[in-house]
């Protein structure tokens, strides 16, 4: 009998790396092991896809649209949203009843206020897709500091007992594994996402061409990194930085003009041949503040560009051997970015065999290791229940 395994999140239409890590991991369940494979939305009813799905996948949309809220006086935003939780509440709990899965794995958004609660006889497992640090934050609320620090110290310690309720409790990193000290350690693990291609090509590492992707947002550090830029541009005029994302690029545009690093940092949107782009360059740069694991790093590695990247919180010290397949800098240190780009520009022979390396080094998280790895946990939970 096949094994049935259900997937709860947001939604799909969105171009973000949960949206494309669920996608990636459901297509895989359900083709290369032949599981019977739903994933269950809240949200994007009407709305395509941005990733596709495999023709074995089961999509149900329980239509609850908390996509509403967004834009609304805080005052409703908490009214509408305690209302549409009881809605989605009593949906999620007909639809599992309904299915009886052997597994409902949640990634952690708005069902785990209650999914322990709701007896259908599946295993319960929690995936979390950014770091503990920065998984709840109150900094576009309009309200006092020392509320947001109460409201988060509430909230986190509320999820807490959420998550040692689950059956099992999945992280993206070791260095992410370690901060959830409260979690009794047979209960968690660290599964990192898989990387979401490969590339049969391997950059020459020889175009003076320095890569950036993501999105256009504070998270992403686009702000220190075109000052970064400012200090090996002066030392390096004869080479060039491409960023592409999705976003509001208005802010980085403006600052590359102040800077008059118009000729040498290329502010794109997002692309559909990044592949291409990763092999026509040379260094790869990640200057987040923080992450939830990269998958860009893991990208660019398979395409055999070496990466200076933040040591940031967390993903870049999992992915990255320091001297090895690449180069970690202080988290936030602007100059030592820029002076560690400069390295791998003056070095060519490091360059080209950094890049080798990562290619290599990035081979363990390719999807058929990972998968193997979640198939294993899955079988382990089944058979621990029997």
């Amino acid at each position: 009998m096949k094994m049935k395994i259900v997937y709860v999140t947001p939604s799909l239409y969105w171009a973000g790396g949960l949206e494309r890590v669920i996608t990636l991991k459901a297509n895989y369940l359900s083709e290369q092991y032949n599981y019977d494979v739903y994933i269950i939305l809240t949200d994007g009813k009407n709305k395509k896809p941005y990733f596709s799905l495999s023709s074995n996948l089961n999509i149900i949309n329980l239509d609850i649209n908390f996509d509403d809220l967004y834009g609304k006086p805080l005052w409703r935003r908490v009214i509408l949203y305690f209302l549409k939780q009881y809605i989605f509440k009593r949906r999620l709990t007909t639809c599992l009843k309904k299915l009886n899965p052997d597994i409902t794995v949640s990634t952690l958004r708005r069902e785990i206020n209650f999914i322990n609660s709701i007896r259908d006889g599946s295993i319960k497992i929690g995936e979390i897709h950014v770091n503990r640090i920065n998984y709840r934050e109150f900094s576009q609320e309009k309200i006092p500091i020392f509320l947001k620090k109460l409201f988060g110290k509430l909230w986190m310690k509320q999820l807490i007992s959420k998550i040692r309720k689950l059956d099992k409790f999945v992280v993206l990193t070791n260095e992410d594994k370690h901060t959830w000290n409260e979690i009794d350690s047979n209960k968690i693990l660290t599964i990192h996402n898989p990387t979401s291609f490969s590339s049969l090509q391997s950059s020459s590492c020889e175009e003076k061409r320095v890569i950036a992707v993501g999105r256009y947002t504070y998270q992403k550090g686009f702000d220190l990194l075109v000052e970064a830029w400012k200090l090996v541009v002066d030392k390096h005029p004869d080479w060039s930085l491409h960023v592409y994302g999705e976003g509001n690029r208005a802010e980085l545009e403006k600052r590359v003009n102040e800077l008059d690093l118009n000729k040498s940092f290329m502010v794109n949107g997002r692309t559909d041949s990044i592949i291409e782009k990763y092999l026509e360059s040379s260094i790869f740069v990640l200057s987040s503040r923080y992450e939830g694991f990269g998958m860009v790093l893991t990208e660019a590695m398979s395409c055999g560009v070496p990466p200076v990247s933040f040591a940031c919180p967390s993903g870049p010290r999992d992915i990255i051997t320091h001297g090895v397949d690449g180069l970690l800098v202080e988290n936030g240190n602007i100059h030592q970015l820029a002076e560690n780009i400069c390295i791998l520009i003056e070095n060519e022979d490091l360059r080209k065999v950094m890049g080798g390396n990562a290619r290599e080094s990035v081979k363990r998280f390719r999807k058929e290791e990972i998968m193997a790895e979640w198939k294993q946990l899955f079988e382990e939970l089944m058979s621990s229940r029997s």
